[in-house]
């Protein structure tokens, strides 16, 4: 009754028409939060679950919504409508999926304030350890449920692949007409067919390399998370909590995609403080040599020191007694700095590499 109050004085300060642009930007920030609605109404004030029609054609959950409460709330012309009558067909399409979920709020975007420098591209990245510490504590609270990644398991009738990539392309779908991949710091997992923002007027300066910006490893950071650090992360069973799960493994892997990609920042900002060190070795596509060029060891054992740390805090069990100390975690802290040391790091310098070896792609040679 009190989210019921909050959310309807919420939206009724906004015009009845222009309600779903809250709705998009729910879905934007939100990503995937432990189920799948089909909007028939502006608030999730009651959630009745229903019978899959078999018509539908996402049949995994159908939950419906009421419209009572909008009716009561809202101006006599309004009154007794749906809230999907509102919604427009190019963006949402009435009553089809959206894929919410609620989360933190996420760090200050350096585009926001166009101040690049190492310092400043480090500064995110630290804040961005908090984000993936946070998210991997939440993951390992569900076993692995692995019918979720299973081939084998056709948990969505009529749609190829595992459950988990149908929610993340479905994810996807909505965050990208609400803006979401016009942020060079977000990469799609499956940018292919994916539909234009229905925001028109959010811009981002440019600060990356037009050619290089399009590095996309996250093919390799899907098979790095689900075949070789999941099982180290979680126990093994099933409790058949698979909405939760999969909202989870979406967050965390969005988080470590962003974190990973951020090496084209990285990379965007040595090469702009010494584009004497880069160029011949990227005319030379010399690999090893720019990997050697961009490597700090010194840097990375601090990150390691530090993510373990966090892991430590951040998963600490809470007790009154303040002399109490199990010695025990929601997570090993010691796992935390074994994914920073052998796939978010080494993963952020490939990244790193491929965006320089593009570096000058579109740039005039200079004539001796």
């Amino acid at each position: 009754p009190f989210t019921r109050i909050l959310v309807r004085n919420f939206l009724h300060s906004f015009p009845v028409p222009h309600t779903h642009h809250f709705w998009l930007y729910v879905c934007s920030v939100a990503q995937l939060h432990a189920t799948i609605l089909f909007v028939t109404s502006p608030v999730p004030l009651s959630f009745l679950p229903t019978k899959i029609p078999e018509s539908q054609d996402i049949p995994v959950f159908n939950l419906h919504l009421t419209d009572s409460a909008f009716s009561e709330s809202s101006s006599s012309q309004h009154a007794g409508n749906s809230y999907a009558d509102w919604i427009p067909r190019h963006s949402l399409q009435k009553t089809r999926c959206i894929i919410c979920m609620a989360t933190a709020v996420e760090e200050r975007s350096l585009l926001e304030t166009a101040e690049f420098t190492l310092d400043s591209v480090r500064q995110s990245l630290t804040g961005q350890e908090d984000t993936i510490v946070y998210r991997l504590i939440e993951r390992a609270k569900f076993p692995l449920n692995s019918r979720l990644y299973d081939q084998k398991y056709e948990l969505v009738p009529g749609s190829p692949g595992t459950l988990i990539q149908f929610l993340f392309k479905q994810t996807e779908i909505v965050q990208a007409k609400a803006g979401r991949y016009l942020n060079p710091e977000e990469t799609p997992f499956f940018p292919e067919n994916l539909p234009p923002s229905v925001i028109q007027d959010r811009t981002y300066p440019v600060f990356l390399h037009l050619p290089a910006a399009s590095v996309n490893v996250n093919n390799i950071i899907w098979d790095v998370y689900f075949n070789k650090f999941l099982p180290l992360l979680v126990k093994p069973g099933d409790d058949g909590n698979y909405a939760a799960t999969s909202a989870s493994d979406i967050e965390l892997l969005q988080a470590l995609s962003r974190r990973i990609h951020y090496g084209k920042f990285v990379a965007e900002v040595k090469y702009r403080e010494a584009p004497h060190e880069y160029e011949p070795l990227i005319r030379a596509k010399d690999r090893n040599a720019l990997m050697n060029l961009l490597t700090f060891k010194k840097q990375e054992e601090m990150v390691m020191r530090r993510v373990e740390k966090k892991g430590m805090v951040f998963g600490q069990y809470v007790s009154l007694n303040d002399t109490e100390s199990t010695g025990k975690y929601k997570i090993d802290p010691s796992l935390v700095s074994q994914l920073y040391e052998k796939w978010v790091m080494p993963l952020t310098k490939d990244v790193e590499v491929e965006y320089l070896l593009k570096r000058l792609d579109g740039e005039q040679k200079q004539v001796p």
